[in-house]
């Protein structure tokens, strides 16, 4: 005589989760897990602009200390070249900031696109989350996953196909080097305290350099600051 073992009966709930693996498996994320994903992506990438912004602030008051110092002195030439410097890293800081606060709008249209699933079962095509995306796809620190979110979002009809001068990063540096040189004069000025700024106003006000060796190290740590701040805007 042998015992039959009977078999657990299967839940509700045991059903659903199996029925929701084999659709996972056969489909897919559901749209509710694929926007939670997005939105953890997009809150990564506002850390590391938060991060991007502090490095930049403490490279930039460094390189504002090293201006007073050359003004100082009458080095007027090196003044001015870290001080477009300066002013390309003050820009570049308010593209973070304006860039982390279209992150964060782009979360919101996402939470929204939660909501609707519930009612419509599905995602729909958002223009206003394809308008923040064409324009954070230009910013180097976040354009690889912002080219990554945006053809998952168009796969999953959010978005429309980006066309490919779109996806392009555009190079505003020429731009950035005209607006840099109309404000360096202001800068200059206001970094200062007045000594230096106005151009063919320089001159007999300011001391002159008499050290050469003194001249000669305080080039070499002009120049290193530029390239710390130049580094923090290419990154």
């Amino acid at each position: 005589y042998q015992r039959r073992v009977r078999a657990p009966l299967l839940t509700y709930h045991d059903i659903a989760m199996s029925m929701k693996s084999i659709n996972r498996f056969l489909y897919g994320p559901t749209p509710e897990e694929k926007v939670r994903a997005w939105q953890q992506k997009l809150r990564t990438e506002q850390r590391q602009l938060d991060k991007e912004i502090r490095q930049l602030d403490a490279a930039t008051n460094k390189a504002r200390a090293t201006l007073k110092q050359l003004a100082a002195k009458g080095d007027v030439k090196s003044a001015r070249i870290l001080a477009k410097e300066v002013v390309r890293s003050n820009k570049q800081k308010d593209r973070l900031h304006v860039s982390k606060a279209r992150l964060g709008s782009i979360g919101v249209q996402l939470q929204n696109q939660m909501a609707m699933v519930k009612v419509t079962g599905s995602l729909q095509k958002s223009t206003e989350i394809m308008k923040l995306s064409n324009s954070l796809v230009k910013l180097p620190q976040i354009s690889a996953v912002m080219r990554e979110m945006s053809m998952e979002m168009t796969k999953a009809g959010i978005m429309e196909e980006m066309m490919d001068e779109t996806l392009e990063g555009l190079d505003d540096d020429e731009e950035l080097e005209e607006e840099a040189d109309e404000e360096v004069e202001k800068v200059l000025f206001q970094l200062t305290d007045g000594k230096l700024g106005q151009a063919g106003k320089v001159g007999g006000e300011l001391p002159s350099m008499e050290d050469a060796e003194e001249e000669d190290e305080q080039d070499r740590e002009m120049e290193r600051m530029r390239q710390q701040l130049q580094a923090h805007l290419s990154g």
